[in-house]
Formats: C-alpha cells, structure tokens, sequence
C-alpha cells in the first residue's frame, strides 16, 4: 500500500488531453491515509488507514520496514477520531461513539490505550469511574490537554468525574491506568489549560454568555481573573498556549477589526498586549509551533503565510528552506519531529496534489515519500482551484475559490454555487473532494466565502447573527451572477448545492432566488430555526445558541425553510442521516413532510445510522453518487 522510499525528484510528463471522468468512488471514498503520527524516537509511524471502508489503525516501523495492523474500526457504531503516541511503545486512541437520552442522541468520548508490547494486543480503556467512589461516566473523556512529552508515563485528562459538566484534571498514567486529581472542578468552569512545564494554570469558565479566562496560583486557592467578555463581543479574546516561560501566555484579540497574535506576561497585575504577529486582510487563525528539542516557542502557523508556517528559529526555518527548494511548485510542511529533532513527518500538498506525506530523516539527508491521501486523483485529472473576488449587490467583496473542469471549454458550464457549512467557517484554497468531483464531471464550481464567514474580521464574520437568510443568501445570489457575468456559467443550469449551513442556504435559494437556481440539493440541512432554538433548553449552551439565532419567533419563521414549501417550485434532493447530532434528522424530514403536501418535486433519502460527517464510507459514496445523478437530471 505504502509507496515506501522513493526518490523524491521524480520527472513527471503530464500529456495535455482531456481525462474522462474518474469513477466516483475515488473522489468519495475516506483518503487513503490519516491522522499520520511519528513516535518520539523517530523509528515508527501511527497512522490510520482507510481499506474496503473500514478504518485500520497502523503502525509502520522504519527500522525493520514492517507494518502492523493494531485496530479496526467500521466508522459507524464507533468513530476512531484521533491517535497519538504517549511513548514508543504505547499509543493512545480517542474513540467517539452515540449516546442516548430518551429522544435525545449525543456524542460520547472515551481514551484508550494500546501497548505494542503486551500481550493481549488489544485496546484497553485508559479511564473509567472508580468504583465505589465515582457514580458520574462523563460524556467526554478524551481531553487530554497535555501529552507531558517530557514524561513517557503520563499525560494530563480532563474529565468530569466529580460534577456533571465541570471536568477535574488528572495525572493518568498510561501503563498503569491509575490516576490522582490535580485539580478539583471549579464553578462553570468548562476546560483547562496548563503550561509547558505540566501545571494547570487558567480555566476556561462560561456562565451564559459571559466567558473568563481564570488563573489559578498553585497550592493555595486564589485565582485571578485575565480576560472577561461577552461572546459575541470585540472584546473577545482565545489564549493559545503558554511560552516556555510559565508566566507568558500567547492569545488573540482584536486590532482594527482582525484577530492578531499577542503575548502578555501574566504575572504582573496589569496585563500588557504586546503584538506578535498581525495580518491586514484576515484573522490570525493559526497556532504556536514549539520545539521538541528546547521547549521554546519557535514559530506559529498562520493560513495567508507562504507554506503556513512562520519560523524563529534558525535551524527550523533552514529546513523549510530546503524542503521549499526541493519542492518549488509545492506547499509541503513539516507537522511532527521526533523528540531529537533528527526525523520528521511533512504534508505537501498544492492546487494539482490533494495530499502526499513523507517521512524525513536529517542524519541521513534524506526525505521519501510515505503515502497518498488520494492516489486515484492524479495531476493529470485534478482541477485548477484558483482564488477570485467579486462584488456582492450592496459593493462589498467577496472572496471565494473557483474550480474549472480540465477541459478546453471553460464557458457556459453547468455551474455549482458551493457554500459551506457553519455558517461562522470559511473554505480555503486547498483540495476538498466536493468541488474536485462535481469539476471532474464538467461543472463549474465556485465556493463562496460570504458573509458571516469567519477570517474576514469581526464585522464580517459577525454578519452570521441573526442573519441567516439575509444578506448572507444574497452573497449567494451574487456569486452566481457573478459567474454568468464572466461567462463561466450557463445562466440557465445553476444549482446550489451544500451541507449543514450549506444545505440551509441551498434550500432557501429555491425560496428567494428561484429565477437564478434551478434545483439545490441539500445533505443535512438546517431546515427549522424555531426547533434549533427550542432544542437549546436541553444544552449548557443554550444562551450563546438565543444570543445567535435570535428568540423573535416571527422572524425565525420567516428564516426557515420548513414554513416555505408552498412557494418552492423547483427540484429538490434532501440527504440526512438518521444518527445526526448536529442537526437532528426531524430537519428534513419535516421539509420533506411539507414539500410531499404541496406535491412539489423532491427526493429524500435517509442513510441508516449515518452522522453529520459522512465518516462512514459507503454513506460518503452514496451521498456524492445522488447529488451527481440529481445534478444530471436537472442540469
């Protein structure tokens, strides 16, 4: 499976011709390869593989070149969310599966632990309640907020083994399972934050819709209050991480209406921000690079730098200078060290590479490829996805990423209005198998970041509140004039097309927009404002969910696609799975109820047991399988 060891500069002849169509099961399967992690020694890589649809948790060791399977996972009834390595020999696993409550589903986490070494070689729960001293089983147990790299035996967790909601920190060790409480669950306190040295310094608090970053002092019970604001507010502030001095934390905050990168030193009574890293044009969105030899600081990783990564340190910004010379047409990154510093994973990936790892060794001076992400999608079939701007109807512009098919024809296509999820996201530049299938099959595809998009700024970003169907929908609308205006799009074959938010957005186009979109098809759509609200009762979050969509019942109507049926006269296809806990399944089968009565011309289908990701392989391919079919129908 592994192309193991090949030469990296590799002369590729790409012969100009136009590819058929690749099948769709290689844009919608799972990638390839995942979650990939290298050990502290350098020596072996974690990594989960998808084969057949189901997700294999491995382990490859360079040394003896030999690949263990460890654990598999349908990615249905249990999700394998994430791996990584507590020591050589024992890895930990984050494992997610459904809860429920009566009518009420959740996600629930649990940690395990898989030693290479024992016996058994099997997973083995890492924490559980106490017998005979705690009767709470916590919803999320998978909150490691430190991996201790400095000791092999323990890690850090978060969990709320004490009170419903308010997790304590412990000390677990990961060979023994025993665990001791470092710190006791403190009011309204939501997460933890320690430093580089293991401690456990600042809670996250929130009461309602008021949030306060808390510093606790060791061994004594005061606490100081950093950072307190309304959610919603520009004084809104996110710590990131701590230096490896323990008094200098990192965070952001806002200047001239962007997120900028600041530090402080939070041992002194007033805290001065002072500026680290600012972008005019977007939000810093990015996190703290530290070095696995010092500790140190060394760097951050920000979307709108070149390669994403801003270097300190010499040593490390060599080395992306190397790595940039060898790859010049290439984005490629370096995302995990071994603890010496001497071996590396990095990801490259570019407008013609959906995503290559490699594995790289300084000693040896040498760099190889580790695997695909998708091997099927060649430079020969993937499609250019290039960065546009356009003005929206009231002249503020709007940025968003175009995807052309490969052909010689690039002029009144059928068009794809692609919005996505949120809606407080944003799509970016890098390869996404939505826009690169509907592209392999001759659209036209434009991804709009419209307004309440997040990166843009708080003004922008902040458009999203109480917004839905307003101005946000109009951006919609504009993008596809836009396309017809340059002469990419058919103005008589666009449809809409979208998930979650997306497939909100989808839905209303057909409502507001009816004489631009021909048809919308919608995977889990948010179709019923009234019922997110009214829902928010059962959740901790329930204010910042009113502070977002508002309580004004009339208006939630007049945004909610559900009450519009009537008025709706185009073709519809609706997707959901029925173990959605983002957005309840009731969503569009409410929709679908209310389209069937007024006799309007949808398709529906439920995926048994699928959940708002589309984790599971076959339910992926299903989905692209349907919209594509409905897109030939209708287009």
């Amino acid at each position: 499976m592994l192309n193991r060891l090949l030469a990296v500069l590799l002369f590729l002849f790409v012969l100009n011709i136009k590819a058929e169509p690749l099948p769709i099961k290689s844009f919608a399967s799972l990638p390839q390869v995942q979650n990939v992690n290298l050990s502290p020694d350098g020596n072996k890589i974690a990594y989960l593989q998808n084969y057949a649809g189901t997700l294999v948790l491995r382990v490859f060791d360079n040394t003896a070149q030999k690949d263990l399977p460890v654990i598999k996972s349908d990615n249905l009834n249990t999700i394998l969310n994430w791996v990584e390595w507590a020591n050589n020999d024992v890895l930990l696993l984050g494992l997610s599966y459904t809860s429920r409550e009566g009518s009420l589903k959740y996600t629930s986490t649990r940690l395990y632990k898989f030693d290479l070494k024992s016996k058994t070689q099997k997973p083995v729960r890492l924490i559980s309640p106490k017998r005979g001293r705690e009767t709470l089983d916590p919803q999320f147990q998978d909150n490691v907020i430190n991996f201790l790299p400095e000791d092999d035996e323990h890690i850090l967790v978060a969990a709320a083994f004490d009170t419903p909601n308010r997790p304590s920190v412990y000390k677990v060790n990961v060979n023994t399972r025993k665990r001791k409480r470092l710190m006791r669950s403190k009011d309204n306190v939501k997460d933890w934050i320690t430093d580089r040295q293991g401690n456990v310094r600042i809670g996250f608090a929130v009461d309602d819709t008021t949030v306060t970053y808390k510093l606790f002092v060791k061994n004594s019970h005061k606490q100081k209050e950093l950072f307190k604001f309304e959610v919603f507010s520009r004084d809104r502030v996110s710590i990131i991480g701590f230096d490896k001095n323990p008094n200098i934390i990192y965070f952001t905050a806002l200047l001239d209406g962007k997120d900028a990168l600041y530090k402080t030193d939070i041992s002194k009574d007033i805290l001065k921000h002072e500026l680290v890293f600012s972008d005019p044009d977007y939000d810093f969105d990015g996190s703290l690079l530290y070095s696995n030899v010092t500790g140190e600081v060394i760097g951050f990783t920000h979307s709108n730098l070149d390669n994403g990564r801003q270097y300190w340190d010499t040593d490390r910004a060599n080395l992306q200078k190397a790595l940039n010379s060898a790859f010049p047409e290439d984005k490629i990154t370096v995302f995990d060290f071994s603890d010496d510093g001497t071996k590396y994973l990095a990801y490259k990936r570019s407008t013609m590479d959906p995503g290559t790892y490699y594995f790289g060794d300084r000693a040896a001076n040498n760099i190889s490829i580790f695997s695909q992400r998708y091997p099927d999608i060649t430079e020969q079939v993937i499609a250019q996805k290039t960065n546009i701007v356009y003005p929206a109807r009231d002249g503020l512009n709007i940025e968003g990423y175009l995807t052309l098919p490969n052909s010689e024809n690039t002029q009144n296509l059928p068009t794809i209005i692609l919005p996505h999820g949120g809606p407080m996201a944003r799509d970016y530049a890098g390869f996404d198998y939505w826009s690169q299938l509907f592209a392999n099959q001759g659209y036209a595809v434009l991804q709009p970041n419209f307004r309440g998009s997040s990166g843009y700024g708080y003004d922008f970003e902040m458009s999203a509140l109480q917004g839905w169907g307003d101005e946000m929908q109009n951006d919609l609308e504009d993008a596809a004039k836009w396309m017809i205006s340059k002469g990419y799009a058919d103005k008589d074959r666009i449809c809409m097309v979208g998930a979650s938010y997306g497939g909100y957005a989808s839905l209303m186009a057909l409502i507001k927009h009816p004489e631009t979109f021909k048809c919308a098809a919608s995977f889990a759509p948010v179709t019923d404002l009234e019922m997110i609200v009214s829902k928010a009762r059962y959740f901790d979050n329930k204010e910042i969910i009113k502070a977002q969509f508002g309580t004004d019942d009339d208006k939630l109507a007049s945004q909610s696609p559900v009450n519009f049926a009537k008025v709706i006269n185009r073709p519809i296809l609706l997707i959901h799975g029925t173990d959605d806990k983002v957005v309840p399944v009731a969503h569009s089968r409410d929709m679908f109820d209310e389209l069937n009565d007024y006799d309007k011309q949808v398709e529906y289908i439920e995926l048994e047991d699928g959940n708002h990701y589309l984790n599971y392989e076959k339910h992926r391919i299903q989905t692209l399988t349907a919209i594509t079919e409905f897109l030939k129908k209708h287009l």
